[in-house]
């Protein structure tokens, strides 16, 4: 089900079944009902495929092409995946591997496991190869070393071989481990020979002279065996030069003239011979070729023996008895030389170098040991006695052998060292470590020299050379870091004369501070980046430089210690502020602005301007924290207040009066004042709200205000109209009292109880005036006469306070009355100007009605609606 992840770009293309599918799709028996496979495109044709390229898979027995071009040709992973088994050649490989890399995983996969093992094969195989050809160039190698016999060894452990390589690289290694057993051999043999030749020159009893000989031969020719062998290259030159030497040596010692004969027993003998050495006192102060050679001399010289030309090495010495023996002249007696305390101390002092020196040898201190025999051979001492003569000369002969040994040691160590000298360049090291690695290279070359002796001219002057070439790149780098610190030197002093050149400008004279604080940054920076400087400038210069900045900092300093305090009292005043108040934001933007004024007019020390900044910075945020604090109550406050004004105006539009028109005005009254109140009380709100809140405040006290207006227009327009009823019965009555006839008090008085009542002031005042006319009415002819004069009189006066009213109203009084309008209006101004209070005040109207109301006057017609469209106003403006 997941075949649609392996399938290749092209594959239906590329593919002859189902190109030939295709062309049976295109027949006439495509989707007739004859065709009974369905075409190979449906399900059963590409089963089919399955199953006939599974089938071509299961029969490719190993061959390669064949499963190449399926797995090519294949739309079907688990077919490729099959044929992919049968491939194995790399060029096959690396074909597949290209064409699947990103179409089939899996065959992917495993071509590039395949190629990465061939590849592995190869490369271990080519270091098989060169490891081979490494260990046949070493086996003809005249000079084979067991250290390169061992890198070979290390080198094949990490190669997986073949077996064919392993079985020739086994066979070579054979052959170079018969080599280094033969080295080893000859050289055990060459040393054995050695130990040998030197038992032979060291002497040997007169009865054993003929099998020294022969021993000396047969020594001779292994010699000249050994010289001749392969392997002789390896043997140590100074090993070979000390045989020869030995072999020489004993040659000497054995093939000489014969010993003179016995003495006859008259002459006396004062002293034996010994092979080697006198058996007497041999003096000190030679070393050992020249000892020996002066003990003869004197052993002859103390026999009284003359040295005659005898045989020669070479020749045949002459046979006993067939010549006879020269005369022999009784040798004089030694004196005896008495033994002095300073001989004996002498000779004690020297038996412990010989200690020293012996024990020197023992622990393989060779330099200790030469010491001791160089102290030695320059000591003067007295005779030494038989034993510590031998022992003298065993202990020269173990030095001489080891120091041989040590000699041959050095020159191997000195050849690895030549060697390792020639590798330094490739291993690139850096230039600290090259200059160390050659310094101490040539510490231990010294260190050979004294342990091992002198090393060879030719060797020497190749590891000098060696190093020489080693060092070179060091000692370029070295030169140029001493070019730069020179260098480094000069812009030192270059400074310190900056310095000076600005404490003799003294910018501080000038309170250019800015500038003098920019210019000892800028020198201070400048040092620190001179690089690196000579040990000797060093001082002198940092002395100089400190001097200098001392001197050009000195007036900054002090006026920085003033900034400070300056700086300080910045803060100070910031925490002084108090958050709540209005202005702080202003007065703390203030001292931040001085605060940069003073920063940019000199600049402190960075460490120190930090800190004062910090502490700054500090003092700001902490009053912005308690400004923020604050504020953070107050929007709590504010958010408290508005939920208050939304309930005060929740009430409000909730507010339903109930009851008579009185009774609802009251409360709408008493809601409104109390709405008010809280409203007041309640405090401000936030910003953001305010607007809404009051426009939602001022629709609901508007809509109560509106309802308790309309109530008050109703009761003013009913009060307006009782009013009207009551003035028009008080006219009526006052009209009927001037005109002839008898009035009717019970009938007029009925009418008005019939009446609704009106308010306090304007009910007392018609009452009064019905009662005056009722009374004048029911009086005689005279006071009834008399009051309806006093009727006529005021009708004037009525007519003028009508004409005033009308004015403060601003109501039309007509054409008729428009001059006399003008009139009253200059009137009314002036005298309202000098009440000091407005025409229409609403007290001074109110008491202007119930004057009017009070004066009893008769009216016409025109009058009476005149003062009715007063009232009406009055009613419809709720008064």
């Amino acid at each position: 089900m997941f075949e649609f992840l392996f399938k290749r770009p092209g594959d239906k293309g590329n593919d002859p079944q189902a190109a030939q599918g295709q062309h049976a799709d295109a027949g006439p028996g495509r989707n007739g009902p004859g065709d009974g496979q369905g075409g190979q495109n449906g399900p059963d044709g590409k089963e089919a495929r399955r199953a006939e390229q599974a089938e071509r898979a299961r029969a490719l027995a190993g061959d390669e092409a064949a499963a190449v071009a399926l797995i090519l040709q294949s739309e079907f992973a688990d077919v490729r995946l099959a044929a992919a088994e049968h491939v194995v050649s790399q060029p096959a490989l690396e074909q597949v591997q290209g064409a699947v890399r990103n179409t089939d995983r899996r065959v992917a996969k495993l071509m590039q496991g395949r190629l990465d093992a061939i590849r592995h094969r190869q490369m271990e195989q080519r270091q098989a190869e060169a490891s081979i050809s490494q260990a046949q160039r070493l086996l003809q190698d005249e000079k084979l070393t067991p250290n390169q016999v061992a890198d070979l060894d290390r080198l094949w452990k990490v190669i997986d071989a073949p077996p064919e390589l392993a079985a020739e690289f086994d066979r070579l290694r054979a052959a170079l481990s018969g080599r280094l057993e033969a080295q080893v051999a000859l050289q055990r043999a060459t040393i054995d020979a050695l130990a040998a030749l030197r038992r032979l020159g060291a002497g040997t009893a007169a009865g054993n002279e003929d099998e020294a000989l022969q021993e000396l031969e047969r020594l001779g020719a292994e010699h000249a065996a050994r010289v001749a062998a392969p392997e002789h290259g390896t043997l140590p030159r100074h090993l070979v030069a000390d045989v020869e030497a030995a072999l020489a040596s004993a040659r000497a010692v054995l093939v000489r003239p014969a010993a003179p004969p016995a003495m006859p027993p008259s002459v006396p003998v004062t002293a034996e011979p010994a092979p080697a050495a006198a058996a007497e006192d041999v003096p000190l102060a030679v070393d050992d070729a020249g000892s020996g050679a002066a003990e003869g001399g004197e052993r002859q010289a103390t026999a009284g023996i003359v040295p005659e030309a005898g045989p020669q090495p070479g020749e045949d010495a002459p046979a006993a008895g067939t010549a006879p023996a020269p005369a022999v002249v009784p040798p004089r007696p030694p004196k005896e030389k008495k033994i002095t305390p300073a001989d004996r101390e002498a000779n004690e002092r020297f038996m412990a170098l010989v200690d020293a020196m012996e024990a020197a040898l023992g622990q393989g201190q060779l330099h200790t040991a030469a010491e001791h025999d160089k102290t030695l051979k320059d000591t003067r001492t007295g005779r030494l006695s038989t034993q510590q003569s031998e022992r003298l000369a065993h202990v020269r002969a173990e030095y001489k052998r080891l120091a041989a040994w040590a000699r041959w040691g050095g020159n191997v160590s000195r050849e690895e060292l030549v060697h390792a000298v020639e590798e330094l360049p490739a291993q690139n090291l850096p230039m600290s470590e090259l200059a160390k690695k050659v310094s101490a290279m040539r510490e231990r070359w010294k260190s050979l020299d004294s342990v091992s002796g002198a090393a060879p001219k030719s060797l020497w002057e190749k590891f000098d050379a060696a190093c020489t070439a080693a060092y070179a790149p060091a000692a370029a780098h070295f030169r140029q870091l001493a070019d730069e610190r020179h260098a480094s030197a000069a812009r030192a002093q270059a400074l310190v004369d900056e310095v000076t050149a600005l404490v003799a400008d003294s910018p501080a004279a000038r309170e250019d501070w800015r500038s003098l604080a920019s210019s000892s940054q800028r020198l201070r920076q400048a040092w620190s980046r001179l690089g690196t400087i000579d040990r000797k400038d060093k001082k002198r210069l940092d002395t100089a430089f400190g001097k200098a900045m001392d001197t050009l900092m000195a007036p900054l300093e002090e006026q920085r210690r003033i900034e400070v305090a300056r700086r300080e009292q910045l803060i100070e005043e910031v925490y002084k502020l108090d958050p709540a108040e209005r202005h702080t934001v202003d007065t703390l933007r203030g001292l931040q602005e001085a605060w940069q004024g003073h920063a940019k007019a000199l600049p402190l020390e960075r460490r120190q301007e930090q800190a004062l900044w910090q502490k700054f910075r500090a003092a700001c945020d902490t009053i912005f924290a308690r400004r923020k604090e604050s504020a953070h109550a107050a929007d709590h406050e504010r958010k408290a207040h508005l939920h208050a004004r939304e309930a005060i105006c929740a009430g409000l539009e909730g507010f339903t009066a109930e009851g008579d028109d009185k009774a609802r005005q009251a409360a709408i009254g008493k809601a409104l004042r109390d709405a008010a109140a809280a409203w007041h009380a309640s405090g401000v709100v936030p910003r953001a709200a305010e607007a809404r809140i009051e426009t939602r405040y001022r629709a609901a006290v508007a809509r109560l205000q509106g309802e308790a207006d309309a109530i008050r227009k109703r009761a003013g327009a009913a009060q307006a109209n009782a009013l009207r009823d009551k003035l028009r019965l008080v006219q009526a009555l006052e009209n009927a009292l001037a005109a002839p006839g008898p009035v009717d008090a019970q009938d007029w008085s009925a009418r008005w109880a019939a009446l609704p009542p009106l308010p306090a002031d304007y009910e007392r005042t018609l009452h009064a005036r019905f009662n005056a006319a009722l009374q004048a009415a029911a009086a005689d002819a005279a006071p009834r006469g008399a009051y309806a004069g006093t009727l006529e009189a005021n009708r004037s006066r009525l007519l003028a306070e009508v004409l005033r009213l009308e004015i403060v109203a601003g109501i039309d009084s007509g054409a008729e009355f428009a001059r006399d309008r003008l009139k009253m209006q200059v009137e009314v101004l002036q005298d309202s100007l000098k009440s000091g209070h407005k025409a229409g005040h609403a007290g001074a109207q109110a008491a202007q009605f119930v004057a009017l109301c009070a004066m009893p006057a008769l009216v016409d017609d025109r009058t009476a609606s005149r003062i009715e469209t007063l009232f009406r106003r009055v009613g419809a403006e709720g008064r």
